[in-house]
């Protein structure tokens, strides 16, 4: 990903926010910024930007000296004026100049995550985030989300694939549950209520949902970062690892 093209989807994001979007996509924006949280733990611990965690541009610490060239600079400026909070503004700036220091010195990123990407998903997908009264929680828009301690996040497994498919797959109506073999093979189930139904679904190498009868026994419940763990495993085997 380039600068450029980093600064193009920034400004293609409605800053203002799209209610509807983010009511819609708020299961899927729940799990993109906890990816991107984790994300920014395992940079901050890398590159010793432990008291800037989690909002901040890595730049400033894996490059002290780096600057974009003028135009791209000017860009990002005029950006950062149609943004409105402090770490969004942040987070924009360090998604386009660390695109700009991975085009220069594609060594000084070797060996992590994509940092930005998640969290720049979650604004293409409906804008931004804002926080509580208390500055505690993360309002996502549907979904109140408390950020934690970085360490909480070291050692956690990542969510491995976020692409359309697997993060439409978390939206749904109704608050769902999933379930799935405790050996973590085959489909993942679903299981929700809308009004006074009760559906059950599966999602199998379609990929996608399709309905079913209740779960077989031997399932076990399992959270909605394990499940967009797994479904990530059945829609990119390679890429989730």
């Amino acid at each position: 990903m380039t600068a450029s093209r980093m600064l193009g989807r920034l400004r293609a994001v409605d800053w203002d926010m799209r209610w509807d979007l983010a009511f819609d996509r708020n299961q899927s924006r729940r799990v993109l910024m906890w990816e991107y949280l984790r994300r920014a733990a395992v940079w901050a611990k890398a590159c010793g930007g432990e008291e800037a965690w989690p909002f901040y541009d890595v730049t400033a610490y894996l490059d002290p000296e780096f600057e974009l060239p003028a135009g791209q600079a000017a860009e990002l400026e005029e950006l950062e004026r149609t943004v409105h909070w402090q770490e969004l503004r942040r987070t924009c700036a360090g998604a386009v100049r660390l695109a700009g220091l991975r085009e220069r010195n594609p060594a000084a990123v070797d060996g992590l995550p994509d940092l930005y990407e998640p969290l720049v998903l979650f604004y293409e997908r409906g804008g931004s985030f804002s926080r509580d009264c208390s500055g505690v929680f993360i309002d996502l828009v549907g979904v109140m989300m408390r950020p934690g301690k970085l360490d909480g996040y070291l050692g956690s497994r990542p969510v491995g694939v976020l692409d359309d498919v697997v993060l439409d797959a978390l939206e749904c109506e109704g608050k769902p549950t999933y379930h799935a073999a405790e050996d973590g093979l085959g489909p993942v189930r679903r299981q929700r209520v809308v009004g006074d139904v009760r559906v059950d679904e599966v999602f199998g190498a379609g990929p996608g949902w399709e309905p079913a009868e209740a779960g077989p026994a031997g399932l076990v419940a399992i959270d909605q970062l394990e499940a967009a763990r797994r479904l990530g495993r059945i829609v990119s085997p390679a890429a989730a690892g």
